[in-house]
């Protein structure tokens, strides 16, 4: 029996990091480096799971099944961190997951598709609206952080927006849900452009409850990892000389966005540009619509303080920029090789920007900054 190389060779460092947990609580560098590479191959089951599950549910309401539970565990990962008051590193999660699904995920997918094929063609009518609903999510970035700068209100006026956006944010997102799920389906419905369909060939699937039983060990492992993740981050990041900005907005992202790479990847390869890119993008409407907002009141009745949407410019800048060309680059309903390695080169230097990041002008806490500040 010939070995083949597998993401899941790395599920031995789950029982690692629970043993390092127990037995050398100190060593928070190992801890933090057992964790999330155990928590890489759960994702990718995650994805696997969700994405057995869509054969059953069709294509449209697949990738956000797909998106909703690969974000299973940055929504975990964000939920531990709230509950510790790491509010830094909550907001530069969600800020990386963002713009890690846009831009590399998205990237990824879209150049390892177009290696294998030419030029990818999907909705673009469906492409457009859900570029339309990031701009929105930029817009609910912007406006916090530039009341925050100009109006030098209260913490309890900021916490007090920032939950009436939220609860706007939440009813834009079920609006959304109805309007490609309901009212606009056949708009999400993809393009007939999957070699398996086109060759009449239909892989096997796993049954609805082998799906549920894999989502739910999955998912609850990966809650696991996560709060041994969340104990070590910080310790671990000062370790390496990083700032907790990059490691909540560049590794922690790649992390919780293991199963969107798989699963997005996978699909752009198969020419399945539609369910692909709806993995993608939908992930970060997603964190941006429904698990930022979620947070933000969760946090009144779990975290140790109200959490409020005001991002440093940096992250706001980073988020900007990235929905801006993801808009041009989907608008057209064709995609090649080339314009992935341009979301892949965003993705570098906005990486190589937060490396390079100080400390000192990240999040300044719950009270409003003094001028001249970029915190919050």
């Amino acid at each position: 029996m010939k070995l083949k190389p597998s993401l899941d060779w790395l599920l031995i460092f789950v029982p690692i990091a629970a043993l390092l947990e127990f037995t050398r609580p100190q060593e928070h560098v190992w801890i933090f480096v057992a964790s999330a590479l155990a928590i890489i191959p759960l994702a990718g089951w995650l994805g696997h799971a969700t994405e057995h599950l869509a054969a059953h549910t069709g294509e449209g309401a697949g990738g956000l099944l797909n998106a909703t539970f690969g974000n299973a565990a940055e929504l975990i990962i964000a939920f531990a961190a709230l509950q510790r008051g790491l509010y830094d590193v909550v907001k530069a999660s969600l800020t990386g997951s963002i713009i890690g699904n846009i831009l590399l995920v998205a990237g990824l997918a879209i150049f390892m598709g177009g290696l294998k094929h030419k030029v990818q063609r999907f909705q673009a009518v469906a492409a457009r609206a859900q570029s339309t609903l990031l701009t929105l999510a930029g817009i609910s970035l912007i406006v916090p952080a530039t009341f925050h700068h100009l109006a030098k209100a209260s913490a309890k006026v900021e916490h007090d927006l920032s939950l009436e956006i939220a609860v706007v944010l939440l009813a834009v997102y079920a609006a959304h849900l109805v309007f490609s799920l309901v009212t606009h389906k056949k708009l999400f419905s993809g393009l007939p452009s999957s070699e398996e369909t086109e060759r009449g060939k239909h892989p096997e699937t796993w049954s609805v409850r082998k799906s549920v039983a894999v989502l739910a060990g999955a998912t609850a492992l990966v809650a696991w990892m996560s709060e041994i993740l969340v104990g070590s981050v910080e310790q671990a990041a000062h370790s390496w000389g990083m700032t907790s900005l990059f490691i909540g907005v560049i590794v922690v992202a790649i992390i919780g966005n293991a199963a969107e790479h798989s699963s997005a990847v996978v699909m752009a390869m198969k020419n399945r540009m539609d369910l692909s890119l709806s993995i993608a993008i939908g992930s970060s409407i997603q964190i941006a619509l429904f698990v930022a907002p979620l947070l933000v009141i969760a946090s009144r009745f779990f975290g140790q303080r109200p959490m409020d949407l005001v991002f440093t410019p940096i992250e706001v800048v980073a988020i900007v920029m990235s929905i801006v060309i993801v808009g041009e680059i989907s608008s057209d309903g064709e995609s090649n090789w080339m314009e992935g390695a341009m979301l892949l080169a965003v993705y570098l230097i906005v990486g190589i920007s937060f490396f390079f990041f100080p400390e000192a002008s990240t999040h300044a806490g719950p009270a409003p900054a003094l001028e001249g500040s970029a915190g919050h």
